[in-house]
């Protein structure tokens, strides 16, 4: 299958590819040697903030509706050092426009109100903010067209379980026909905040086909079948342990038969 990229309108160009990765580094030793694991976070692709290396951002929640922009440049062999703040502040009662205040930490800060204003809409969307509360949308430097039947699934990171992790609204789009601007809708509670980078994903698409699916029982032949693979896995599976330098004990069967399926 064949799925078509097009950039960011806002920020063409600028980010990093979508790719496929297996590995979540803070997981468990254990978890490293569980190929269904990795084949798990490995599925899809891993979508990037379209920023420059040089660039990132902080955007937090502060509660009752206030939202906090921090736009950051890194210079040459330095540390990322904050241009400006934006403070979003939805009205009460959702009567009345959002007030947007701006401040520079900079006096060399090239940009003015207007251009901050217009940079902070092309990382992440205001119109989404507070929808449910807390909410905020990060906008993906890539877009995807896929074949005809084909949606995309917008989620969060798979397998990343360091604390905290906010929730994320998963949505499903018909990107065959529909030409979709990627972005990522999570949701945080008063006090959290959500970094972007060049190097940091902010979320994964998954590409599925829009075809119903149909469930039935087992017959008891097909039933025999399935009792029958399973035990011989099993032996199989115990008479290939192996032990990690860590002493950690793993059966590479698994690996071993996948490979065998897609040669």
């Amino acid at each position: 299958m064949e799925v078509r990229l097009f950039p960011n309108s806002a920020r063409p160009d600028i980010g990093q590819k979508p790719r496929r990765e297996a590995q979540r580094p803070l997981l468990s030793q254990h978890a490293r040697h569980c190929p269904v694991l990795e084949a798990g976070s490995a599925m899809g692709f891993l979508v990037f903030a379209p920023l420059e290396p040089y660039e990132s951002y902080y955007v937090g929640y502060e509660g009752d509706g206030r939202y906090q922009f921090v736009y950051y440049l890194t210079p040459p062999d330095g540390s990322p050092q904050a241009m400006f703040t934006v403070t979003m502040s939805m009205p009460v009662g959702s009567i009345g426009a959002m007030r947007e205040d701006v401040q520079f930490h900079r006096d060399d800060v090239p940009l003015n109100r207007e251009q901050s204003l217009l940079l902070l809409r092309q990382l992440i969307i205001p119109q989404d903010l507070g929808t449910p509360p807390g909410a905020l949308a990060l906008r993906g430097a890539t877009n995807f067209q896929t074949p005809a039947g084909w949606d995309t699934v917008y989620t969060p990171i798979f397998n990343m379980i360091e604390r905290p992790v906010a929730p994320m609204l998963i949505v499903r789009v018909e990107t065959d026909w529909y030409a979709h601007e990627t972005e990522f809708r999570y949701v945080l509670q008063p006090g959290e905040g959500i970094s972007g980078s060049h190097t940091i994903p902010i979320g994964q698409v998954v590409f599925v086909p829009r075809e119903e699916i149909t469930l039935r029982d087992c017959t008891e032949g097909e039933l025999k079948l399935i009792r029958e693979s399973q035990d011989n896995f099993a032996r199989q599976k115990a008479a290939h342990r192996m032990t990690t330098a860590y002493g950690m004990t793993y059966s590479p069967h698994y690996s071993q038969k996948s490979r065998q399926q897609k040669t």
